[in-house]
């Protein structure tokens, strides 16, 4: 008799907020490209071998939807990075289908210019937008990451006011759509420096909610060289007397970190792994400059002064140019997979094992790379005791 066919793998959801942009649609046109083999997959982690039989949902499963302000389709948006050289030529033709199929889920976000919802109508609109893409989709469960534009830091006042009742306290946008991946029942993972879940008014929620949730703000380079660099100094007893950087960037996100506001919750990230990996905080700071030409690739360039043996004077300087697009993306789709893993694991609370991706990593988490990887390959080999 033929064997009977096994039962299809549950589908899994990654809801981003922020799913016109261009970190947004790199993930959704790589995943599709990956999934059919037309491209390997470079810089996901979760496809080395330390993550083998870890029960993580195949890239295959993973059904992409969202929410954005704006409205120009995906396959234009996937066409307008092929120009500035982000995705190769004729790859988003290739994956055309499954590029459609995530841009008919992708509802329209807010608060819009005008809106006069309340915090309340918002967080319930939203979480009604996850709950029928979960209920349509026929999925198991679907993981809300935010890929959206820096805000600024929050300067509202958080003493009054309540989530719950929606009595008009304020919250960033960011915030709106983390209460709302908590109402509709699913993992979060915040990928930008924005408040997210990070809110006070967001706490008790979230410790009640049962749900994983990881973040903030993802590593991608600059601060991902700090995270490596710095120890280094420590472990070799080098004395770091300065360390300045400088970031050229365009696109949105450069647009976005114009405000000194959004410059300043990014760069509070880049100078808190300074302070941890070398013991203090030494002197300089990091500039961020929007140079519009440069489209979706950054260059940050870092300049450190430091004694040696006998207090010679020496420096290093690096320089890193990358495409931030495509340096996030992989990390985005690791991000979605493992928060679901362990969400499928019935684990809940803050996710400190996965801040090798994170500048602003959830407590707990160490803050040298080469440790972090570590506290992550020991999640892995949680997450595949518990699929047994």
């Amino acid at each position: 008799m033929p064997a009977e066919p096994s039962a299809p793998r549950p589908r899994t959801g990654v809801w981003l907020v922020g799913a016109r942009g261009s970190v947004a649609t790199t993930v959704i046109v790589g995943c599709a490209a990956v999934a059919a083999g037309l491209h390997p997959a470079t810089g996901m982690v979760t496809e080395t071998a330390p993550f083998a039989d870890c029960g993580l949902p195949p890239l295959a499963s993973l059904v992409l939807g969202g929410h954005d302000t704006v409205d120009c389709p995906l396959p234009k948006r996937a066409e307008a990075l092929v120009a500035g050289g982000v995705l190769p030529h004729g790859l988003p033709s290739a994956v055309h289908g499954e590029v459609a199929a995530a841009d008919r889920e992708i509802r329209t976000g807010g608060p819009l210019p005008g809106d006069t919802r309340s915090d309340e109508e918002l967080i319930e609109s939203f979480a009604a937008d996850i709950r029928d893409f979960v209920r349509r989709g026929g999925l198991a469960r679907a993981v809300v990451v935010n890929v959206a534009s820096t805000e600024p830091v929050a300067m509202a006042s958080v003493a009054t006011g309540s989530v719950a009742t929606g009595s008009g306290s304020g919250l960033p946008a960011s915030s709106l759509y983390a209460a709302a991946a908590l109402r509709a029942g699913c993992p979060y993972v915040n990928f930008t420096p924005s408040t997210g879940l990070h809110h006070p008014l967001l706490r008790a929620a979230a410790s009640a909610s049962g749900l994983p949730y990881a973040g903030r703000d993802g590593k991608t380079g600059q601060t991902l060289l700090r995270s490596v660099l710095g120890p280094m100094f420590a472990q070799r007893a080098l004395a770091v007397r300065a360390w300045s950087g400088t970031n050229l960037l365009g696109g949105g996100d450069g647009a976005a970190l114009a405000d000194p506001g959004a410059a300043a919750a990014k760069n509070a990230g880049k100078e808190r792994v300074l302070t941890d990996t070398l013991g203090s905080a030494p002197e300089g700071e990091v500039h961020i400059d929007d140079v519009p030409a440069l489209g979706d690739w950054k260059t940050a360039w870092d300049h450190i002064a430091f004694d040696g043996f006998l207090g010679s004077r020496m420096v290093l300087q690096t320089i890193w140019q990358g495409c931030d697009s495509a340096l996030a993306a992989p990390l985005v789709l690791d991000l979605a997979r493992l928060t679901a893993r362990a969400h499928e694991a019935g684990l809940s609370g803050p996710l400190p094992e996965l801040g090798f991706y994170f500048k602003d990593p959830d407590p707990g988490s160490p803050s040298a790379l080469a440790e972090q990887y570590a506290a992550l390959v020991g999640f892995a080999g949680r997450l595949r005791t518990a699929a047994r």
